[in-house]
Order: C-alpha cells, then structure tokens, then sequence
C-alpha cells in the first residue's frame, strides 16, 4: 500500500525496507532548485537523457516527505543504485511532470 498521493503530484521511493513518499513541495523545489540548478533546465537534461545518478538522488533527497533524521542522502543514492535507474523512472516522471505541470 502506498502513501504517495497521485493526485498531489506524489510518488513512491522504497529506501531500505521502508516506502517513503516523495513530495515535489515547493520549499522542496526550492531546495533542489539552489542545489542542482534551475529545475526547468534539469527536467531538459532527464528529457535528453543527461540527468545525472547524483542529481536524480539529489532530486529525490530534498523531496522525501516527513524524513526521518535517520535518513541519510547516501541511503536515498544507494536505493536508486540498489534498485536500478529504470525501478525509479517512474517516480522520477512523477516529480518532472509535477515541476512542468504544477498541481
């Protein structure tokens, strides 16, 4: 069962044993924004195929809801690793089409 609400622009990171909800909020945006660049040039570079293991973890990181301080960044980079790119591209369209769209 999921907690990621679709209908929020949500998706679903398993990290570890645990799902965890994925929330493109806007402080979340913000974050991710000053850390890896203006968004609308990072979904360019996901859409030519370009988009980085670290940006897309980075992506993740800053977008995972209620994180739990045991959470660390490298743990959300070795599930994207663990789980492989194309488990992820999912909610990775999820956040890209959300940062596009808007609710």
């Amino acid at each position: 069962m999921s907690g990621a609400n679709a209908l929020r622009g949500e998706a679903e990171l398993r990290i570890g044993e645990r799902p965890h909800v994925l929330r493109p909020s806007y402080a979340a945006l913000v974050a991710a924004e000053a850390e890896l660049g203006p968004l609308f040039a990072l979904v360019e570079r996901a859409a030519d195929g370009r988009l980085g293991l670290g940006e897309m973890a980075s992506l993740f990181w800053h977008c995972v809801a209620h994180r739990p301080e045991t959470l660390t960044r490298e743990a959300v980079g070795e599930a994207v690793v663990a789980q492989g790119v194309a488990a992820v591209t999912p909610a990775l369209r999820t956040l890209l089409g959300q940062i596009l769209q808007g609710r």
